[in-house]
């Protein structure tokens, strides 16, 4: 299942997007349908959150596997965002349900922030082993 990139904000010309793709693992798939929700209110928040160029989800809740995909104006607009309720205080709550929680950053010029390379990007950015 997915909630399909959202473009909101647009970036200037010869502008610099920072990009994040995270993946979390749950321990057990049973806390899918609880996650997705706590997902969901973070995903509208990050649609009214100044400073968001995009944003997607995707759910794999049988596998207890949820990836995000966002990009921002700079890292100040990420960083303001991760701080701020709801997405703070659910992150806290949902952290110990998460065997593994994988976030990947880097930078795309704004005129290339193509949703299915973004995600290609980012799936091969999360599953590569770790340097």
């Amino acid at each position: 299942m997915e909630l399909p990139w959202a473009a909101i904000g647009t970036p200037s010309a010869g502008q610099d997007s920072l990009v994040m793709g995270s993946r979390f693992e749950l321990r057990s798939a049973w806390r899918s349908p609880a996650f997705f929700a706590q997902a969901l209110r973070i995903w509208r928040q990050a649609r009214r959150s100044p400073g968001i160029v995009g944003v997607s989800l995707r759910a794999q809740p049988l596998r207890g596997t949820f990836w995000t995909l966002s990009a921002w104006a700079d890292e100040q607009a990420l960083q303001a965002f991760a701080r701020t309720d709801p997405h703070r205080t659910i992150m806290r709550r949902v952290r110990p349900w998460a065997k593994t929680a994988t976030f990947r950053f880097w930078t795309v010029a704004a005129d290339k922030l193509f949703p299915a390379q973004l995600w290609a990007e980012a799936e091969a950015r999360i599953t590569a082993p770790d340097k």
